[in-house]
C-alpha cells in the first residue's frame, strides 16, 4: 500500500466496516468524514467547548472582559489527525488543543487567558463529561421511540396467551404482552437511569493537584470558589462539589447506567432471536440481512448486533472500575489514561444499541396463533402446575403422579382427567386452557403500560 494510502487509512475515522454496530447510527462516521457521537473529532470539539467554558467562566465573574474572550480563536475548527499525533509527545490532547488555540488567537492579551490555572485534567474530564452529555440524549431519544413501540405492542398482545419458558423449556402460560411488558420496564428504567446521570454529570476544575491554589491566586478565595459554578454553568453541567481528579464516581456512574441501559437492550434483543427462530416463530422482523449463500434467510440483523454490544460492555466497565480503584495520588498516573478508550467505546457502543433497539422495535411484529400453537404442544402439561393446586387436594399427591405419568408416556390429558371418578367437580376443558392460568399478566402490562406514561413515553 502507498504511503499516503496508509497515512490516509490511520488518519481516517472509523466507519464501522467491522462494528455494524455503529454504522448508520449517531455514532457513526459521517459521509463527510467527521465521526459522530464519541468520536475523536466529538472529543477534540468538546475539548475546545471546555476552554471556551472556562473563559466563559472568566467573563461571568468579572476577571476577564466578554470582548476579548471573543477574540479567542474565532471560528476554529481542531485538527483531529494534528491533535492526535501531537499527543504523542504530551500523553493527552489537551497540551495541543491548548497551542493551536493559542495559536489561532490574534490578541495576545486574550490568547494569555486560554487554559489560565487549569490543569490537563480539568478541561479532558470536563469534555468527557460533555460528550457523555450528547450521547446520552442521543439514547435516550431512541430508547423514547423503542419504548413507545412496545407500549403499542404490549397492549396490542395484552391477553394473547404463549408458552412462558424457563432454562429454554415450557414453564407455566404468560401473555405475549407481559412477555413485552417486561422488556419494556428494562428500558424504561435504563432510560430514567440515564436521564438522572446525565443531570448530574459535573465538570471538573480543581487545577494542578486538586486545591484550586492557581484560581486562589490569580482571583482570590472567594472568586476561586465560585469559579467551578460558573465553570459547570458555562458548559451546561452540574457544579461539582469539589475536585474529582482521583474520585472517579462520575465515571463509574456513567458505566453503571451505560451497562444498564445496553443489559436491557441486549435481553430484549435475545428475545427476539430466540423467538424468532423458524421452529419457534413467534416473532419476526419485517425488515431482515439476508446470507450471503443462504437466499431463504431473513437473521434479525439488529437484534444480533444489540447482543453483541452487550456482550463487549462488562470488559469495558470492569476496566473502568479498574482505573477508578488505581487513582492514586491527587491526579493518576496511568489510571486516568485508561479510562479514555474505555470510556469512548462504551459511550458509541450505548448510541450505537439504541439507534439499533429503536429499528428493531419499529420492525417487530408477533404472531399469536402461532404462540397458541407452540402451547399446545405439550397437550396439557403446560398447566401442570394449576392441575397440581386443583387436583391434589382433591385425589391425592399419588393418585395425581399416576395421571401425569400416563399423560407423559402419551394418554391425552384431558381423557385421563374426564376418566376420575371426581371429573364432575370441575370444567376438564376450562382446567386445561392455557389462558385460564396466566396470572396478572393482564395487569402487569397495564402497570408497565402506566409506569412508562409517566415517563412521557406515548
Amino acid at each position: 500500500m502507498p504511503t499516503d494510502e496508509i497515512d490516509s487509512a490511520l488518519g481516517a475515522d472509523v466507519f464501522g466496516l467491522l462494528d455494524p454496530v455503529l454504522a448508520g447510527s449517531g455514532a457513526g462516521a459521517r459521509p463527510d468524514g467527521g465521526t459522530g457521537i464519541g468520536g475523536d473529532a466529538h472529543v477534540a470539539a468538546a475539548l475546545v467547548r471546555a476552554e471556551r467554558g472556562l473563559l466563559a467562566a472568566y467573563a461571568e465573574l468579572g476577571v476577564m472582559p466578554r470582548a476579548l474572550a471573543a477574540e479567542v480563536a474565532p471560528g476554529f475548527r481542531p485538527d483531529v489527525r494534528a491533535l492526535a499525533s501531537s499527543a504523542l509527545e504530551t500523553g493527552n490532547p489537551v497540551v495541543p488543543v491548548v497551542e493551536a488555540l493559542r495559536r489561532r488567537t490574534d490578541d495576545p492579551e486574550a490568547a494569555s487567558w486560554i487554559h489560565r490555572g487549569a490543569t490537563s485534567q480539568d478541561i479532558l474530564d470536563t469534555a468527557l463529561m460533555l460528550v457523555a452529555k450528547d450521547g446520552i440524549a442521543a439514547a435516550v431519544e431512541d430508547l423514547s421511540v423503542a419504548a413507545s413501540d412496545l407500549v403499542a405492542l404490549a397492549l396490542a398482545h395484552r391477553d394473547d396467551p404463549a408458552a412462558a419458558r424457563t432454562l429454554g423449556q415450557h414453564a407455566v402460560p404468560i401473555t405475549v404482552g407481559a412477555r413485552i411488558a417486561g422488556r419494556l420496564r428494562a428500558l424504561v428504567r435504563a432510560r430514567r437511569t440515564l436521564l438522572d446521570v446525565a443531570a448530574a454529570l459535573p465538570a471538573q476544575l480543581g487545577g494542578a493537584a486538586g486545591t484550586q491554589a492557581s484560581f486562589v491566586e490569580l482571583f482570590g478565595s472567594e472568586l476561586a470558589a465560585q469559579l467551578p459554578s460558573a465553570f459547570a454553568a458555562a458548559t451546561a453541567l452540574a457544579a461539582p462539589p469539589a475536585p474529582w481528579h482521583t474520585d472517579r464516581y462520575p465515571i463509574l456512574d456513567l458505566a453503571h447506567a451505560a451497562g444498564l441501559a445496553i443489559a436491557a437492550m441486549g435481553a430484549l434483543a435475545t428475545d427476539v432471536v430466540t423467538l424468532t427462530r423458524p421452529e419457534i416463530a413467534e416473532a419476526s422482523v419485517q425488515h431482515g440481512g439476508g446470507s450471503s449463500t443462504m437466499p431463504q434467510k431473513r437473521n434479525p440483523v439488529d437484534a444480533v448486533l444489540v447482543r453483541s454490544a452487550a456482550m463487549r460492555v462488562p470488559a469495558l466497565i470492569g476496566q473502568l472500575h479498574n482505573a477508578a480503584g488505581l487513582a492514586g495520588d491527587e491526579r493518576p498516573d496511568g489510571a486516568w489514561h485508561a479510562e479514555w478508550p474505555a470510556l469512548q467505546e462504551l459511550l458509541r457502543l450505548l448510541v450505537g444499541a439504541a439507534a439499533r433497539t429503536r429499528a428493531l422495535c419499529a420492525a417487530l411484529t408477533f404472531d399469536a396463533e402461532r404462540a397458541r400453537a407452540n402451547l399446545a404442544l405439550s397437550d396439557g402439561m403446560i398447566v401442570s402446575e394449576r392441575l397440581a393446586l386443583v387436583l391434589k387436594p382433591r385425589i391425592g399427591a399419588a393418585r395425581f403422579a399416576e395421571v401425569i405419568d400416563r399423560a407423559a408416556a402419551g394418554t391425552p390429558l384431558a381423557e385421563l382427567l374426564r376418566a376420575l371418578p371426581e371429573a364432575a367437580e370441575w370444567d376438564v376443558d376450562d382446567l386445561l386452557d392455557p389462558a385460564r392460568y396466566t396470572g396478572r399478566s393482564g395487569a402487569l402490562v397495564d402497570e408497565a403500560v402506566r409506569a412508562a406514561r409517566d415517563e412521557g413515553i406515548r
